[in-house]
């Protein structure tokens, strides 16, 4: 087989993109081994939204991320992205979706430059991401190909490689903090998808930051991809669902609010797709 049909795979950067997709969920909810995670989730999000998911860190808001993007599996209730339903149709799902900064999922390597970070994603891609038979083709083609997605992306998420310190020869822990958000967002676009998930958007930015990177997620979904964030504050316009802490797990310790440590165990129990 040549891989996903033409409906689920990702245009080609530089080409129109297919539109973007609704994103809905009614009782859509997952339990780990300390309790509920995320609970009673329900909303329904037109083509194109930017969808907030705002709460208190230790509700769930990471797990519900990976929940609706396709990477776990929810154990409650339902949730449709496009034309497909969650939580049974995860790998169609991953097929039109990408992960941006998600934090022990898709964690940037330090030591690595910016440009070995978009060599390897645009590699991976090329390999992966489309039909074999896009293999075949002159090396020489493939490669204009390749560099297209790549600029086409950077540009997308707004990061000119020339105000980098080093350009693409910058290591990313020179990195500021917006900057690595753009360049993780970057690394997801050389995909094309449809849906994209950014977890932590609005964390240890100055308020001037936190605004570059709110219009840098609604140019992205005026652009044809439809976006779910996370965030502490959802901003003004976005579609937003609210996350609360499980009562059950309040009072347990550091543990309880701790989002990795949730992430984790969920992870652990409903199993990562």
């Amino acid at each position: 087989m040549d891989g996903p049909t033409d409906e689920a795979r990702p245009a080609a950067a530089g080409t129109d993109k297919t539109p973007p997709v609704a994103v809905s969920a009614e009782g859509f909810g997952l339990k780990g081994p300390r309790g509920w995670v995320f609970r009673g989730i329900g909303f329904d999000a037109p083509p194109g939204s930017l969808i907030a998911l705002e709460g208190p860190s230790g509700s769930g808001r990471t797990c519900l991320l990976l929940a609706l993007t396709g990477r776990m599996r929810a154990t409650e209730g339902s949730a449709r992205v496009g034309r497909s339903v969650l939580p049974g149709e995860l790998a169609a799902v991953r097929r039109v979706s990408a992960l941006g900064p998600v934090p022990g999922v898709t964690d940037l390597d330090p030591a690595l430059t910016v440009a070995e970070h978009l060599r390897e994603r645009a590699l991976l891609q090329r390999r992966f991401g489309g039909p074999l038979r896009g293999l075949l083709r002159p090396r020489a083609e493939r490669a204009h190909e390749t560099r297209l997605r790549v600029e086409a992306a950077l540009a997308a998420a707004g990061l000119g490689l020339e105000s980098l310190p080093k350009a693409g020869r910058t290591a990313v822990r020179d990195l500021e903090r917006l900057e690595i958000l753009r360049l993780s967002v970057a690394l997801a676009l050389i995909g094309s998808p449809r849906l994209l998930g950014v977890d932590d958007t609005d964390l240890k930015l100055s308020d001037a930051e936190r605004q570059e990177a709110w219009e840098l997620l609604r140019s992205l979904t005026r652009s044809g991809t439809t976006v779910v964030a996370v965030c502490s504050e959802a901003p003004e316009g976005a579609v937003v669902v609210r996350t609360r802490t499980d009562p059950a797990r309040a009072g347990n310790g550091p543990q309880a609010t701790d989002d990795d440590k949730e992430t984790a165990d969920a992870l652990a129990e409903a199993g990562r797709s």
